[in-house]
């Protein structure tokens, strides 16, 4: 008994995401990892660095690497348009976390999705490697693919993103004095 239990709450539990838009498709991330939701702002772009990172934003007086999501993920540049965003995150590397803002086509709303309704991620025919997805929730007639964003970034990315931090703030004490 205390299996079925044990699995009816399971079920019960709702795990909340914020959906956004990559190229018409839907994606997800666990609102834990988010910091915030920024309209587009302007990037400064890092020399030699891989295509899909954008550059640095100034948040607060913090430099916060930004990458390009659909670039990443082997899709075309994203567009700045009316509706562009910057998705502020919590990335988890293997020695530590990092911030960093994710460029999204556009943002839409925190969608409550219930572990039933969450199938695992294919294992083929995926434009995405399934180690970058969590699982394939379902929503009315629509699915939304649910990104591990931790692991879309390998432990070299995350101290890459952590070295061009510190040099944005290394250079942001330069400027100011």
């Amino acid at each position: 008994e205390l299996g079925q239990e044990y699995r009816a709450m399971k079920e019960s539990v709702f795990n909340q995401y914020l959906t956004f838009t990559l190229h018409d498709e839907h994606y997800a991330v666990s609102v834990g990892k988010v910091r915030e939701v920024l309209e587009y702002t302007r990037i400064t772009k890092l020399p030699r660095t891989a295509d899909y990172m954008k550059g640095i934003i100034n948040l607060r007086g913090k430099g916060v690497p930004v990458i390009d999501l659909r670039l990443k993920f082997g899709m075309d540049e994203t567009p700045v348009a009316k509706d562009t965003a910057i998705i502020v995150l919590d990335v988890e590397g293997d020695d530590g976390e990092v911030i960093v803002g994710a460029l999204a086509d556009s943002v839409h709303e925190v969608v409550e999705i219930a572990g039933d309704r969450i199938e695992p991620a294919p294992r083929f025919g995926t434009k995405l490697a399934a180690e970058f997805i969590d699982g394939i929730g379902k929503r009315d007639d629509a699915f939304i693919v649910i990104l591990n964003i931790d692991r879309i970034f390998n432990s070299d990315e995350v101290a890459m993103l952590r070295a061009q931090d510190a040099a944005a703030v290394a250079e942001t004490v330069d400027t100011a004095k």
